[in-house]
């Protein structure tokens, strides 16, 4: 059975976030990728499955070996759904910042 998940799926795992850190950073085989975590190697080669399988990885031959790189493209889909959460949290610190200067300006006055 070939389920087809989307990349928030992809993404609630956290050792596929790990992963998607690792990858960010450089291209990597899935052993050098296996080695940074206490699982077997089937366990991450599962997880490595599933982000390709949303496209979040990409896969490169490169002579007999496999170099799995990030797709940028389908990680800016998660970022676009984050966004309107994290300008909402910007908003939020700017006026409490806003009222905690009032407050000690205040209190200096007193």
């Amino acid at each position: 059975m070939n389920l087809r998940r989307d990349v928030f799926q992809a993404i609630a795992d956290p050792t596929r976030r790990a992963i998607l850190l690792l990858v960010a950073a450089q291209s990597l085989t899935a052993g050098a990728i296996a080695a940074n975590f206490g699982t077997a190697r089937p366990t991450v080669s599962k997880h490595l499955q599933i982000l390709t399988e949303c496209e979040l990885l990409k896969q490169e031959q490169n002579g007999r070996e496999i170099f799995y790189h990030i797709n940028a493209k389908n990680m800016k889909q998660v970022a676009d759904f984050i966004e309107p959460f994290r300008k909402m949290w910007d908003d939020r610190f700017n006026v409490l910042e806003a009222v905690m200067k009032a407050y000690q300006k205040k209190n200096k006055e007193h």
